[in-house]
């Protein structure tokens, strides 16, 4: 069979075949004969905003049952057969993404694959399986309120997406986990893993033909069925000031987020604004570094940056100040975040970073997995076609002009949210004193769901 492939070029030459798998599946292909490993992505077009109401967690719980048990294999079984295989498998669920990941030994490449194929199409969701899973998970989640830049982000989500699916969890909630069903999982499975919404990705030692013989085999594994579609409107832009205080005993630390919306990747003013930000918060040498580690050294890490993902998404400032620095780093990023909206960078910051991020971007594509996540990226995300292979054009393109008019178009310093994890006994007042303008603030528990 003749591959039917077409090539996506990347920035420095590089390319990544695009391959038609069948039946609406889709694949890609990064060669690279340097080490004779082969990484595979098994993803579908959906994640955990497809969740149904009061069900959150149940795409990322049907997903991790795929390694608990499918036809003719135990959990114990299939884990063993990775192992003898050389092999790794993981697993990712975005918003809009879940994605299988695995790597193997160049000669083991076909066993792995047909065990692969075999776990994503005949799954058994044993009940047994299951209700150990789910008590895994719970535990997970329990276990994961001890790390507070975790609880952050998860306060950060919801206050910046509130009643969007932006807002919900992945992993899902203790409550909500407790209640799915075999009969839940089994509904999930047939809805997300069809052949139609299948992107698969192959890096490494294998050829175009190899990939295209394989990705045809993994995707015949899953049944037809209809595309999932996404119930994701555009998330509103925050009003107002508002603070968000995670109150857990005994902090010495605390965890700082800012932010308000930023930018889609389909924006003219994207580039600019990706340019302005690094310059805000994207190096060692940025204005919040200088400014928050070097001068004061009220925090270790400090930085500002802006997420993509299908739909508008965060702009956010972080930094991990002592609790009795907390107060006074909030005000210097606020005073900071004002003085980066209506002042805008400089030419000689901008260019600065743009020769940083050119000169970095190697880095980004040096071995072949990275250049196929590009190529994954753009296709799971709808990324504009040209997104990663004119990265350095599109850099190159930003002017001080257009960088100043994008942070003035897209970032509020006065709609945001902001999130503070610590004490509240010891800083609040000081935390809310410190926020001008503040138009509401909310204390939670650190180990609400």
């Amino acid at each position: 069979m003749t591959p039917k492939t077409s090539s996506t070029s990347a920035a420095h030459g590089a390319s990544t075949a695009r391959i038609d798998l069948g039946g609406g599946a889709i694949g890609f292909v990064e060669t690279s004969s340097v080490v004779p490993l082969v990484s595979i992505v098994i993803s579908v077009r959906s994640g955990a905003v497809a969740d149904p109401q009061g069900k959150d967690g149940l795409l990322r719980l049907t997903a991790r049952m795929l390694r608990r048990g499918c036809k003719g294999m135990t959990s114990a079984q299939i884990e063993n057969a990775i192992d003898c295989l050389g092999g790794e498998v993981g697993l990712d669920i975005g918003p809009t993404t879940a994605s299988l990941h695995g790597q193997v030994i160049r000669r083991n490449l076909e066993p792995f694959c047909d065990l692969l194929a075999t776990i994503i199409g005949n799954p058994t969701f044993a009940e047994d399986e299951l209700a150990r899973l789910r008590r895994e998970s719970v535990a997970e989640i329990l276990d994961s309120r001890d790390n507070d830049r975790a609880l952050a982000s998860i306060a950060f989500r919801r206050a910046l997406f509130p009643d969007h699916p932006y807002a919900r969890s992945a992993a899902g909630r203790p409550s909500s986990l407790e209640s799915l069903t075999r009969d839940d999982v089994l509904a999930a499975y047939k809805r997300h893993f069809v052949r139609s919404d299948l992107v698969i990705g192959f890096a490494g030692a294998i050829t175009v033909e190899e990939a295209q013989r394989i990705g045809t085999k993994l995707a015949s594994a899953l049944p037809d069925g209809p595309q999932v579609t996404l119930d994701l409107p555009e998330p509103p832009v925050p009003s107002g000031r508002k603070l968000v205080f995670v109150d857990k005993p005994e902090r010495t630390q605390t965890q700082i987020l800012i932010g308000t919306l930023g930018t889609r990747a389909e924006d003219d003013d994207h580039f600019p604004l990706v340019c302005a930000t690094a310059v805000l918060g994207g190096t060692f040498t940025s204005r919040m570094m200088r400014e928050i580690r070097s001068k004061r050294g009220w925090s270790y890490g400090t930085s500002a940056r802006l997420s993509i993902e299908r739909r508008r998404h965060a702009f956010l400032m972080s930094a991990f100040p002592a609790a009795n620095d907390c107060a006074p780093c909030i005000s210097l990023e606020l005073d900071m975040l004002e003085k980066f909206v209506s002042d805008g960078v400089t030419p000689r910051e901008l260019s600065f970073i743009k020769n940083y991020l050119v000169r970095s971007h190697a880095f980004e594509i040096d071995t072949a997995p990275k250049r196929l996540g590009q190529a994954l990226e753009s296709e799971l995300l709808g990324l504009p076609e040209d997104y990663h292979s004119r990265y350095l054009d599109h850099v190159r393109a930003v002017t001080p002009e257009n960088a100043n008019a994008s942070v003035k178009t897209r970032i509020s310093a006065d709609n945001l949210v902001v999130i503070v994890v610590g004490t509240a006994s010891e800083i609040l007042d000081k935390v809310v004193a410190a926020v001008p303008k503040l138009e509401g603030h909310t204390v939670v528990p650190f180990d609400r769901e």
